[in-house]
């Protein structure tokens, strides 16, 4: 059976082809410059209280992880946008172990910077029955260490290539979060984390599940 990280490489792969070699050359120093600012060492971990949020689902309702927490764990997933070929292939492959993770008395929750419209055409591309939130302005990625600007040069690309995150993140094209992924218990405790500067890596669903049947 494919791995999720093997279809994202063999996407990358393939995707590095179409790419001029000096975009290329942008996002490696970009991957670089990021890696080297520690920002991933900032991130919440396993064993820190996850920080509290109510955000916007793309239906139009609140949700609380506080809420949520009363229930289950939680599975919690940042990713970068609707716009983002790798956030969709991850999303996808959580669609696909939805039921595994609702099986084992968890919530799996979405969150992104773009505003609810875009996390709703997601959410019904893909058929997500996960909640998909909208952290506008980063607030959230902020909280749990994850929020980072692009540089200049990076930005100029995703606006060459269409992206128009000024619209998507409504008003803050520059602040993304790390892909991450954190399974919390229901005292709030992070008991599983991923966090990397990486966006072309992310969870594994099989090391998800693990990392929940060990609550047990």
């Amino acid at each position: 059976m494919t791995t999720l990280n093997a279809e994202l490489r063999a996407f990358y792969d393939a995707r590095q082809q179409q790419i001029p070699a000096e975009i290329r050359e942008i996002m490696r120093r970009a991957g670089r410059e990021l890696a080297d600012s520690g920002q991933a060492d900032r991130a919440m971990t396993v064993g820190d209280q996850a920080p509290g949020f109510r955000l916007p689902s793309a239906t139009g309702q609140t949700v609380d992880l506080e809420e949520l927490l009363a229930d289950g764990p939680v599975v919690l997933t940042f990713y970068r946008g609707a716009w983002c070929p790798y956030c969709n292939i991850a999303l996808r492959a959580l669609q696909q172990h939805h039921d595994d993770i609702t099986a084992r008395g968890a919530r799996l929750v979405a969150v992104s910077p773009q505003i609810p419209d875009e996390s709703l055409t997601l959410a019904e591309k893909h058929d997500l029955a996960s909640d998909v939130l909208s952290d506008i302005g980063s607030d959230t990625a902020q909280q749990y260490g994850l929020a980072f600007d692009l540089p200049d040069d990076v930005a100029a690309v995703y606006d060459k290539l269409g992206f128009d995150l000024q619209r998507v993140n409504a008003g803050h094209p520059r602040t993304l979060p790390l892909p991450a992924t954190y399974v919390i218990d229901r005292d709030g405790t992070i008991r599983w984390a991923f966090v990397d500067i990486d966006y072309t890596t992310r969870a594994e669903p099989a090391d998800i599940l693990a990392a929940l049947d060990a609550l047990r």
